[in-house]
């Protein structure tokens, strides 16, 4: 029997004659045997793979043979817009064989949930916090609602697993076990990693696991790269090339789309913008009529990196550079779809930092290399916060089973650990506790409990950004650090648009806004990013070669090429020194966000301010020596520590001791066995 046959006739019926089909691609005939097999399944395959078909029609199949009912699926999603876009998608196919669809999150209405919780869908799509505020709602019945369910899809697994939000859905797919009436089946989706097998270990810890799909890295593209110097430079570039085609261009930051997408109409550019802070209104509309039409362009931040569907495209352009090679392949992954097109991306990049970065990204991708995707290690915050949830969810419960419950959802941290982190919760009045019994306490409800705990749903902190409003409509989210100081803004670019502010009703956390001509400024908060010792070894690997990577370069490009390499004059070493000014060395190492700040960190001892980047080291020659030579482990005054907690979402919650050690982990390279923790 081929392992198309292996499905549910219905499913062969409808995919042959209803969906038109001739046949499944090969990773979606592999996933067959294994998914309707009950293994834990990790599917890989580029952007566009068809891995959201792969996982949904062998679950079918499973549903239709085993009479599942409903809710037996959960289909969860990094983010609110890539729900909404496989919302239809999904109901299409479920429609076929008679099951039904229901998407969950935080813009879906009341009455619709309500309608939801009445009627349950067989699949339902949602986020780990919408999940998590289900689990803790006294509104819904979980052993009702969860009991029935049989398996999990993740998409964009590996989204997930770059930062705490994997260990916060893979801790809550723990805590539904407890309302389960049998085994739950786990089925990863995730783009092209190096250790798939690794991350399927992470995400399904325990029984049989597959990986289906390849982990190999084509490097089969049409690659330029462009130095154009301003942002201004590259809205003219991208105006004058490619017209009549569609354009996806992907800028690193909300205020560089909002200023890009306003220079191109200024240049009748028919230009789309869509990024987190918009609308979900604006962001659909953008979407739809971007999918819809021929010659125009969408600037657009990662929310399109994902697996949003925006149709067939002709280009992708790269504002300066992503930070990893994984989004590179990911964003490059958009085009290259139709028969006959190949894959393509051309870098306009602003600066030589980005220039720099571009190098190294494409140096790497010709290896055919990409990142590993490893969660965080110590997620002490994530335990903290979850032994929280947990509480909400259960009541007052024995202290002993939370201890239990919290080794099931972290494995990977040690047991002493997890009951030292619940005595510190009880010390500080997070958790309330008698003759052995648990429950929320008065610090938990004064610092989460507003809003029904909204705040404890997430496990990152996300800016409280103000809500633009134009009449009716609701066009997007402002950084109130915009509307105060002495550089307030009056003009906003917004939706790629220029408002005039109005009115500010700080009460209910609303911006009124009328239309502008011109002259509106975007600007949001956001953190630096962090590049990898591979990353920055591909910069160094390209300058050190003297040729260009696999990518073509400009004639711009290839004088920008030039300058560094004579500027730099890099030899074979591990590290370079130049003079600078003031008797400071500025030692070029190429090691690496981490690696480099542990090195300031440590030539700064003894009070001298060190700078680095995620290349260089500046600091004066003997601070930088004697701080490489000394023989001693890393350690943080509590002023320090305090710094890097304030970026930590339930730091508050997590004892000092625990606490270095997620700060040290994440921050800092470990050269040596450092004598006690960072503390």
């Amino acid at each position: 029997m081929s392992e198309f046959e292996q499905l549910h006739p219905s499913l062969q019926y409808h995919v042959v004659n209803t969906l038109g089909w001739s046949t499944l691609r090969p990773t979606q005939l592999a996933a067959i045997p294994a998914i309707q097999g009950g293994s834990h399944c990790l599917l890989l395959a580029p952007t566009a793979g068809g891995k959201t078909e792969a996982a949904a029609i062998p679950i079918l199949s499973r549903m239709l043979k085993e009479s599942w009912p409903a809710t037996s699926v959960l289909y969860i999603c990094p983010i609110k817009a890539l729900l909404n876009n496989l919302e239809h998608r999904l109901s299409h196919y479920a429609g076929l064989v008679g099951r039904t669809v229901e998407v969950w999150h935080g813009d879906v209405s009341q009455s619709r949930k309500k309608k939801t919780l009445r009627e349950a869908p067989d699949i339902l799509l949602t986020t780990p916090e919408s999940l998590e505020a289900m689990l803790i709602s006294v509104r819904v019945d979980r052993p009702r609602w969860f009991g029935s369910l049989r398996a999990v899809i993740v998409d964009e697994l590996h989204a997930f697993a770059a930062d705490d939000r994997g260990w916060h859905m893979r801790s809550v797919l723990q805590r539904l076990d407890q309302y389960l009436e049998k085994p739950l089946q786990r089925i990863g989706l995730s783009a092209t990693v190096s250790n798939p097998e690794e991350l399927l270990a992470w995400f399904a810890p325990v029984g049989g696991r597959c990986v289906v799909g390849s982990a190999s890295v084509s490097t089969d593209a049409d690659v330029t790269i462009d130095c154009v110097g301003t942002l201004e430079n590259a809205a003219t570039v991208i105006s004058r090339l490619h017209r009549g085609e569609k354009r996806l261009v992907f800028c690193d930051s909300r205020s560089s789309a909002e200023q890009l997408s306003s220079m191109l109409r200024a240049k009748k550019v028919r230009t789309f913008v869509s990024h987190a802070s918009l609308s979900a209104s604006e962001r659909r509309q953008a979407e739809a009529a971007f999918g819809e039409e021929k010659d125009c362009v969408i600037v657009a931040t990662s929310t399109l990196e994902l697996g949003i569907d925006v149709g067939d495209l002709d280009r992708v352009i790269q504002i300066d550079s992503p930070s990893t090679v994984s989004s590179f392949l990911q964003r490059m992954g958009r085009t290259g779809r139709r028969t006959g097109s190949r894959r393509n991306c051309l870098f306009l990049t602003t600066n030589r930092d980005a220039f720099l970065l571009a190098l190294g990204i494409t140096y790497r991708w010709s290896q055919a290399w990409v990142e590993a995707a490893r969660p965080p290690e110590e997620p002490w915050p994530i335990a903290a916060q979850q032994i929280l949830a947990a509480t909400l969810e259960r009541g007052e419960w024995p202290r002993s089973e939370a201890v239990i419950l919290l080794a099931r959802c972290f494995p990977e941290l040690p047991q002493d650990g997890l009951a030292l982190l619940i005595d510190y919760m009880i010390e500080q009045t997070y958790l309330d506790s008698t003759e052995g019994l648990v429950r929320i306490g008065l610090r938990t409800e004064r610092e989460f409990g507003r809003g029904h705990y909204r705040d404890l749903l997430a496990s990152f902190s996300g800016a409280q950004l103000l809500t633009g409003r134009y009449g009716s409509a609701e066009i997007g989210y402002i950084d109130p650090t915009v509307l105060t100081g002495e550089d307030r803004q009056r003009l906003l670019l917004l939706a790629g648009r220029s408002w005039l502010v109005k009115e500010i009703e700080w009460s209910k956390r609303t911006v009124w806004l009328e239309p502008a001509k011109e002259g509106g400024k975007a600007r949001w908060m956001g953190g630096a990013r962090s590049l990898s010792r591979s990353v920055c070894q591909g910069i160094r690997a390209a300058l050190v070669d003297g040729v260009a990577p696999a990518a073509l370069l400009s004639q711009r490009a290839r004088l920008e090429f030039a300058a560094v390499v004579d500027e730099l004059a890099i030899g074979t070493e591990t590290r370079f020194l130049s003079k600078g000014e003031g008797g400071k060395v500025r030692t070029w190492t190429f090691a690496g966000t981490k690696e480099n700040r542990t090195y300031a960190h440590m030539a700064a001892n003894g009070g001298v301010r060190v700078k680095f980047d995620a290349l260089s080291v500046e600091a004066p020659a003997a601070a930088f020596d004697a701080g490489l030579g000394r023989d001693a482990g890393l350690s943080l005054t509590i002023g320090e520590q305090n710094v890097f907690a304030e970026g930590i979402k339930f730091a508050s919650a997590v004892p000092s001791q625990l606490l270095c050690r997620t700060i040290f982990s994440r921050n800092f390279v470990e050269f040596f066995e450092p004598g006690t923790p960072c503390c």
